[in-house]
């Protein structure tokens, strides 16, 4: 089948220079890139994960669940001569 792609052109540059270090067709190569991208598994463990926050990544090292508040803006002794 025949179709028309626009494609960037320092990537079309790229493509069409690749094939030809390889002793390719630009289609043939376009062909299985294609084929690559759609024959990957796709799964929940594919997709992009969330980054955590330095609050997440540190959370556990500044306080256990025994020892005082989990945030320290609940804590009014924090707040002697704030704001002074």
């Amino acid at each position: 089948m025949r179709t028309t792609v626009d494609l960037p052109d320092e990537l079309f540059r790229r493509a069409k220079s690749e094939a030809a270090l390889r002793g390719r067709k630009l289609k043939d190569l376009i062909e299985d890139g294609l084929r690559s991208v759609l024959d990957m598994p796709t799964s929940a463990d594919a997709a992009p994960k969330k980054k955590p926050s330095m609050h997440d990544l540190m959370k556990d090292l500044i306080f256990d669940d025994t020892e005082g508040p989990s945030d320290l803006s609940t804590n009014p002794k924090y707040f002697d001569d704030f704001g002074r």
